[in-house]
């Protein structure tokens, strides 16, 4: 009966790993990559917009400037708002804004009620922004010099819209490789990236905050950050204002044109996550319970039957085939992993501890919907969110 079973999740498993095979390739031959360097040497005059809301980003933001600062980009204007920050934040922009005039620092107002902090800070930055295409970048993210050049002829090509996508992700600690990679392993997993751009459907959609280009036009049409105003995953509520507004999206690949290091300890990595799962989710219980049970019995179940066959293989109740059938389901679903990390350029070898990665990412999911609807809610820079 178990052996059945183990051969059904392998089959499964063998066309999740075609999935991602054929979903990655959609997604290399989709956006920045599908653009050649030598159309990229002839730059659009389009102004363009970039927006860094920034708050305690004092580690960050220096590095963050200097790599916008060195773009081949030559038609650009630099926003910062200090998001009323405890820390050296601001004084690091007005130093190198008083080496480069296209930088501008903003003083963040107060937070009114009904508003979430970043989405409040984007909002102040759109409504001083000049440029015919906004780029909402994150304090920790870094731009190769040619990302603003290829963005732009994408954009052009494009017309209007949104185009997003996931950045190359720096990892450092162990809690980083084991769970911030899993970003684009689901969305490789569950998204068919070619249908993004094809539907206005607003399921069949993703973003990522660090790196968000908009067209200022469409951004006003769909209502912008004041529109959703009380989104603690602000990036995937903005994108489906997009698509409900009929306003094109791409999901493209970055990853060669963007880095980040999103978190630098564990706790931070844990925090982070925890704030974003169970909203991402929709606040849906029934959702989170079936991702924790469809993750759980395709990536760990298999690596307990296998302990369990190792286990019992001295006695007399020992099975060969339930060693068989669960160590293929293990290998195949270390591979599916590999398939995703290698597309986004992550090490092959960390796909190895997937059956944890995914063991923690359930305890993450769990913890989330705990913090919920427990104590003042989700922290994130010393604000409360319930």
């Amino acid at each position: 009966m178990v052996e059945t079973f183990l051969q059904i999740l392998l089959i499964i498993l063998m066309l999740q790993f075609l999935y991602v095979l054929w979903n990655g390739w959609g997604w290399f031959t989709s956006g920045l990559s599908s653009v050649s360097r030598r159309d990229a040497s002839a730059a659009p005059a389009a102004l363009i917009s970039v927006l860094i809301p920034a708050r305690n980003e004092e580690r960050n933001i220096d590095d963050a400037l200097r790599s916008v600062l060195a773009s081949d980009y030559p038609h650009l204007e630099v926003l910062v708002l200090d998001d009323r920050s405890e820390d050296g934040t601001a004084e690091a922009v007005r130093r190198i804004s008083g080496m480069d005039s296209r930088v501008k620092l903003l003083e963040g107002k107060e937070m009114p009620d009904g508003w979430s902090g970043k989405v409040h800070a984007c909002h102040q930055l759109s409504e001083a922004a000049a440029g015919e295409w906004w780029l909402f970048m994150d304090a920790d993210a870094r731009l190769k010099p040619g990302a603003l050049t290829w963005a732009m002829q994408v954009a052009e090509r494009q017309g209007r819209g949104m185009i997003t996508g996931f950045p190359f992700q720096v990892v450092g600690t162990w809690m980083e490789k084991l769970i911030v990679p899993l970003m684009t392993f689901t969305i490789l997993c569950h998204l068919p990236i070619r249908w993004i751009k094809r539907t206005s459907h607003p399921l069949l959609a993703a973003a990522h905050g660090a790196f968000i280009l908009v067209e200022r036009d469409s951004y006003q049409r769909v209502g912008g950050h004041l529109g959703i105003r009380n989104e603690l995953v602000d990036d995937m509520a903005l994108v489906r204002s997009f698509k409900r507004g009929k306003e094109p999206v791409q999901l493209a690949d970055i990853h060669r044109h963007v880095t980040m290091r999103m978190y630098h300890t564990s706790a931070e990595v844990w925090s982070g996550y925890r704030k974003n799962i169970f909203e991402g989710l929709g606040r849906s219980i029934p959702l989170l319970t079936a991702m924790s049970l469809f993750y759980f019995i395709l990536y760990v179940f298999p690596v307990l039957m296998l302990a369990y066959s190792l286990i019992l293989a001295g006695t007399d109740l020992g099975s060969s085939e339930l060693m068989i059938w669960s160590a293929c389901c293990v290998l195949t679903g270390i591979t599916v992993k590999m398939a995703a990390d290698v597309n986004q350029g992550q090490p092959a070898w960390l796909s190895i501890f997937q059956p944890i990665s995914m063991l923690l990412v359930i305890l993450l999911a769990l913890d989330s919907c705990r913090t919920a609807y427990t104590s003042r809610g989700y922290q994130w820079k010393g604000r409360y969110y319930s």
